[in-house]
């Protein structure tokens, strides 16, 4: 019987074994793939931010400024654009901004109808299940997104908007703030909120308008805040998961500790036994 119990346990612990050699190599994955998603991010941040403030002088400019773009309707129709992970295993990463969106979408229902373009396999998943109207579908494209990617994506969302089909896009996505701290947050895309408070640029000439060039900048914008909320989607997906298989592979050894030291008991007491047994049969014959 002692016998038996001892193969359980070491047939146990060899699988957890597995299971850690796996978690723990999933781990080193992730911290790979975070430094070099942390970077893509921080890089994009430079020229966003350039353009933002481009984009504030010329509304800062002029007083009776009016772009389509900055102008608000009613919220008859809102596009929600939603970023997810491709994969789990990655702690509460995809449950926090699904919650956030799926939050939202409660707030509008009432008032609005809801159009969601989901970016990510969970994402995806999530929305068909729920019967949400659905603009386009975009997996596994977070990993190796470029700016022209982005752009494409933007370039669709703009044509909508600017067809009446849709009044106001907001964006819900993971900003990465650290490698320990991941963070939902919603952003409004269109219409732009621009900082137009006046501010000292000197006198600038704006040809053909002011509107007609910020007009112009929108495809660009748009693309910006695309692109840099998918790369820091994913860094913050990586470090969460990174998080999650570290936090899996400690509870891993200690499952073994324990899991070893209840094998050696068992093995000492079945010695024990042993020793009893022939000490006994020994006594038995004399």
């Amino acid at each position: 019987m002692a016998s038996s119990n001892m193969k359980d346990i070491k047939r146990r612990i060899k699988s957890v074994e597995s299971t850690r050699q796996i978690t723990k190599a999933m781990e080193l994955v992730a911290s790979s793939k975070l430094r070099k998603a942390k970077e893509r991010a921080d890089n994009s941040k430079p020229f966003f931010n350039t353009l933002y403030e481009t984009m504030s002088d010329i509304v800062s400019e002029d007083p009776a400024f009016n772009s389509i773009y900055t102008r608000k309707r009613k919220n008859n129709v809102v596009l929600l654009i939603v970023i997810g992970g491709d994969r789990g295993l990655a702690g509460g990463f995809n449950a926090n901004v699904l919650k956030m969106a799926q939050e939202r979408c409660n707030e509008l229902k009432s008032v609005s109808d809801i159009v969601v373009l989901p970016i990510g396999r969970k994402a995806v998943e999530y929305f068909e299940k729920r019967d949400f109207r659905i603009m386009e579908r975009y997996e596994n494209i977070a990993e190796n997104i470029s700016i022209y990617g982005a752009s494409s994506i933007a370039e669709k969302i703009i044509n909508v908007y600017n067809k009446d089909k849709i009044d106001r896009v907001e964006l819900f996505y993971t900003d990465c703030k650290s490698p320990l701290v991941q963070e939902a947050r919603r952003l409004t895309v269109i219409p732009v909120e621009i900082d137009s408070r006046k501010k000292d640029t000197g006198l600038t000439n704006y040809e053909p308008t002011p509107e007609a060039v910020f007009d112009s900048l929108i495809p660009r914008y748009v693309s910006g805040v695309l692109f840099g909320a998918i790369v820091d989607s994913f860094a913050a997906e990586q470090a969460a998961r990174r998080i999650a298989m570290e936090n899996a592979t400690e509870n891993a050894d200690e499952m073994i500790s324990n899991l070893s030291l209840i094998y050696n008991r068992a093995r000492q007491s079945a010695i024990t036994q042993e020793i009893t047994e022939i000490v006994g049969g020994a006594n038995a014959q004399d």
